[in-house]
């Protein structure tokens, strides 16, 4: 069975858009593209090459697979050489206009779609950017595994990695290190239900109790 995973760069705010330049997603007027430059460090370029180092296949939304079908071929170094020859499955309306190469369009029902390559043979699904993308896959309980790089600043607006709609679930931390620059990466696998408890006292004050109707 293979895992979906989600690789994100986030800020402390919960923002995703625009990690790597100015020029990359500035939709909605957002003024910080490329907020991660400055915050790399060996451990984290380390860190990024774990993550490409094993097979994989990309999942990705139409935005960025338009930022990186204009890119990535067009460049010479080993996430080029990861991206390029890596099978690409994309989110899109216009399956027709797919010109990179390994390039194929989820289909009308992304969900379905998804649900049936998870049980195929084959290497892991790696999302990279695609917030859209995550807020479906989150609504409906599809990913596996999410791999942070959280970066130690607040950008207020813009596109954010978690909405209102994800599916609840507990995740258990299994990895994580830090960088020379404050950088936390977090490797979370889902594990199971939420499980709840209650630290209030065997019997509550009358004050409690109001305060509980109150509330309803």
């Amino acid at each position: 069975m293979r895992k979906i995973i989600a690789a994100t760069f986030v800020s402390l705010d919960g923002v995703m858009q625009a990690p790597g330049g100015p020029e990359e997603d500035p939709v909605g007027g957002f003024k910080f593209g490329g907020w991660t430059f400055h915050y790399f460090d060996e451990v984290a370029g380390a860190a990024m090459d774990e993550l490409f180092s094993k097979p994989f296949a990309l999942l990705l939304g139409r935005r960025t697979y338009d930022i990186f079908a204009a890119y990535w071929p067009y460049q010479k170094d080993s996430i080029a050489d990861a991206f390029n020859p890596a099978t690409k499955y994309v989110a899109t309306h216009r399956p027709d206009t797919l010109t990179w190469q390994n390039t194929q369009s989820l289909g009308p029902d992304i969900v379905a779609t998804l649900r049936r390559l998870k049980q195929e043979d084959g290497p892991d699904l790696l999302i990279q950017g695609s917030g859209n993308l995550i807020q479906t896959l989150l609504a409906n309980g599809l990913i596996d595994e999410i791999r942070l790089m959280i970066f130690p600043l607040l950008l207020g607006k813009g596109k954010r990695l978690f909405g209102d709609s994800a599916m609840p679930a507990a995740f258990k931390l299994i990895k994580s290190q830090t960088s020379s620059t404050g950088v936390i990466m977090a490797t979370y696998e889902r594990s199971g239900e939420i499980k709840v408890g209650s630290f209030a006292t065997e019997k509550p004050s009358k004050a409690e109790i109001e305060r509980r109707k109150n509330w309803k």
